[in-house]
């Protein structure tokens, strides 16, 4: 019998729940809040008498915003596509085939992942800059391989590993190819870890900011992150403005979670449980 949960644990829940909320719900009020109220004795009061969206209009207004989203999300998309098709190769290929140093390779990878970004930054920056890639898309989506292409290929090795291989011995045994086997078996049972994959994939370039900082200074090129961090003047800082901002930005990836929320669930469980 399944045991029932307490009141202490409800109680417990919201209570995390509200700590982990509260940052981005301190952002939302400050957003709609009037500047005379952003400082001084009300800055610290939750809900404002005088509601206004005057910070909404001004980054869009001010500020090249859209372009920044733009930018964010063709590096982001772009990044996801091709580092996750990439991945889902080198995945099946260090889950099912057998070869010497596989294991070795998996190490590597999984120790590339742990570099700190301030550690390659300076050789990626005189790579991108020798080839004339500084202030383009393709600067910042060869950076974000560094970290996006070891985080896909580590999540998609546990799902691939999960996929009974009787399927691709009867697959073998009906005349079929690798690569048939690989794209009508393999990769259709392996869809649930593609996408959670391709979201984290897509959450991590989204939010970048060293990488995009240091490679496109241009302003046409910046994306998101930089953006909103240079929104400050030279004497002020525009909280509401960069609260305005902060809560458009997240809302796109708030939704993308909620509305694919099984996906990604179903993905990270399949590939949490072995069988």
């Amino acid at each position: 019998m399944t045991k029932k949960a307490g009141p202490l644990f409800y109680v417990f829940l919201a209570l995390f729940v509200f700590f982990v909320m509260f940052p981005f719900l301190w952002v939302l009020l400050s957003s709609i809040k009037p500047l005379s109220e952003l400082f001084g004795d009300k800055a610290f009061d939750w809900f404002t008498s005088h509601p206004t969206l005057k910070s909404y209009v001004s980054v869009f207004v001010n500020y090249p915003f859209l372009r920044y989203l733009w930018n964010s999300t063709v590096v982001a998309t772009i990044t996801t596509v091709y580092t996750v098709f990439v991945a889902a190769f080198a995945a099946y290929a260090i889950a099912r085939l057998e070869f010497k140093g596989k294991t070795v390779i998996l190490g590597l990878v999984l120790a590339v992942s742990m570099f700190p970004q301030i550690a390659t930054i300076s050789p990626i920056y005189m790579f991108v800059k020798k080839f004339g890639l500084t202030n383009s898309y393709l600067g910042l989506i060869i950076p974000y391989t560094t970290f996006a292409l070891p985080l896909s290929i580590w999540l998609l090795v546990t799902f691939f590993r999960k996929i009974p291989f009787d399927l691709e011995e009867a697959a073998k045994m009906d005349g079929a190819t690798p690569m048939q086997t690989y794209f009508k078996i393999i990769l259709p049972l392996a869809v649930p870890g593609v996408f959670t994959t391709s979201i984290l994939v897509f959450i991590a370039a989204w939010n970048e900011f060293l990488f995009a900082l240091t490679i496109n200074t241009a302003e046409t090129y910046k994306t998101v992150p930089v953006g909103i961090a240079m929104f400050q003047g030279q004497y002020t800082i525009p909280w509401g403005e960069i609260s305005a901002a902060t809560v458009i930005v997240t809302i796109p990836l708030v939704i993308m979670v909620l509305l694919f929320q099984r996906r990604i669930v179903s993905g990270l469980t399949s590939g949490s449980v072995k069988e």
